[in-house]
C-alpha cells in the first residue's frame, strides 16, 4: 500500500488505530492491527 493511499484511508477513520510519537512518526500496537486486518479479511471463494 502506498504512503499516500494510507493516509487516504487514515483521513477517512478506515485505517489502524495508531498513536503519533512527539517526531511526527506514526505507530501501531500489534493489538489494534491485527484486529483491523481480521475485520477486512475476505471469506475464501470456494
Amino acid at each position: 500500500m502506498s504512503r499516500a493511499a494510507f493516509y487516504r484511508m487514515r483521513a477517512r477513520g478506515q485505517a489502524p488505530k495508531c498513536i503519533r510519537l512527539p517526531n511526527g512518526q506514526l505507530r501501531f500496537r500489534r493489538s489494534d492491527l491485527e484486529a483491523w486486518l481480521n475485520a477486512h479479511e475476505e471469506a475464501p471463494a470456494c
